[in-house]
């Protein structure tokens, strides 16, 4: 077991309490920046840290008023604004659904890649958008100036334009949008805890489901997949391939500024620390490995088989405090219904497990 000083950062969430912003870029990265960067970088870094800590609650509260009052609809439904580099959401209307690209690409990447994620649930999963009742997806482009990251609020996407000398525009990367969108299916179905091993399997499952959603749009196999999440975020003078690596994690960047991805691939190597409300970014890397060894030794498309076991798992067997070896056992036991308990699908899941050290 790895243990980090308790000391900095965001406090423990409680799992009663309001639940923390989810954005795409873990606190560990900014608060690197901070300690090593020039000036600039550090008010980069500083303003994402602070924007998390404001809208800390916005989520849960946002999202208990959608559900509350969102109105059905048939088929997508999608709606893009411009925050005009501001903070003011949603921001003027830019590209409403149907409509022809605009000159924007920030605005025809959030039009896109939400609209991929989309068809992933419904055609793969016969799912009718994040809540399962046809609920519009909003985003929000240009969200303040030099903003690095990209979050879902509890009722929409807001993406940054990321500063152009460390991160690139936030909407650049379909996985980073399946991602976030993926945090409002949980919040409507498991309502995964964001904290501790609960926290670590929430964002798991947003890499996993945001990953899906890229070798779609890509048509790969899971052979053919990178599986990585974020490629293409970093700037050139970054040494680092992506925000994270579900093949190999810890292994998505190593960089003086940036430092070196944190993420342990099993359990032996578990991150204890009270940072990044239990390290959810970082011990992520464990459930994410499992799902890789499991989809690559089925073949194949990955959504097909796997994902439709980690989908299935997230919407009827995970409960708020399920950890890794309950979603372990969950995912086996679904594997098992769906595919036959002696599967080969079954198999490869329950062994993926095994070689991460959960099982």
């Amino acid at each position: 077991m790895v243990t980090e000083p308790r000391t900095g950062g965001a406090a423990r969430c409680s799992h009663h309490g309001p639940h923390p912003i989810t954005c795409i870029l873990p606190p560990h990265m900014l608060r690197a920046i901070v300690e090593r960067g020039t000036p600039e970088q550090r008010a980069w870094a500083l303003q994402a840290l602070a924007v998390s800590e404001r809208i800390r609650g916005r989520r849960e509260l946002l999202g208990e008023i959608a559900t509350v009052t969102a109105t059905p609809t048939e088929g997508k439904q999608r709606s893009v604004y411009d925050a005009r580099n501001g903070s003011q959401l949603p921001g003027t209307p830019v590209r409403a659904e149907g409509a022809r690209p605009v000159k924007d690409v920030a605005v025809n990447e959030a039009y896109h890649g939400s609209g991929a994620t989309w068809d992933l649930y419904h055609d793969a999963y016969d799912r009718n958008s994040i809540d399962d009742r046809g609920m519009p997806l909003v985003s929000t482009v240009h969200y303040r100036v030099g903003y690095d990251n990209a979050f879902w609020d509890g009722s929409q996407m807001v993406y940054g334009d990321g500063d152009g000398k460390i991160f690139e525009r936030f909407t650049k990367c379909i996985d980073v949008i399946g991602h976030e969108l993926t945090h409002g299916v949980i919040q409507y179905e498991a309502g995964l805890a964001y904290a501790d091993q609960p926290g670590a399997l929430n964002e798991s499952f947003c890499d996993v489901l945001g990953s899906l959603v890229k070798q779609r749009s890509l048509g790969q196999s899971a052979g053919q997949a990178d599986w990585l999440i974020g490629e293409g975020l970093f700037r050139p003078a970054i040494k680092g391939t992506a925000v994270r690596s579900m093949a190999a994690p810890g292994t998505a960047y190593d960089d003086p500024l940036l430092g070196k991805d944190p993420q342990p691939a099993d359990m032996a190597h578990y991150v204890e620390t009270a940072d990044d409300n239990g390290g959810v970014h970082i011990n992520s890397g464990i459930p994410n490995r499992a799902f890789f060894l499991a989809a690559t030794a089925i073949g194949g498309y990955a959504l097909e088989t796997a994902g439709k076991v980690w989908y299935v798992t997230l919407r009827d067997r995970l409960r708020p405090d399920s950890d890794f070896k309950a979603a372990a056992t969950l995912t086996v036991a679904v594997a098992g219904e769906l595919f036959g308990a002696r599967s080969a699908a079954a198999g490869a899941v329950r062994v993926a497990w095994k070689k991460v050290g959960v099982l």
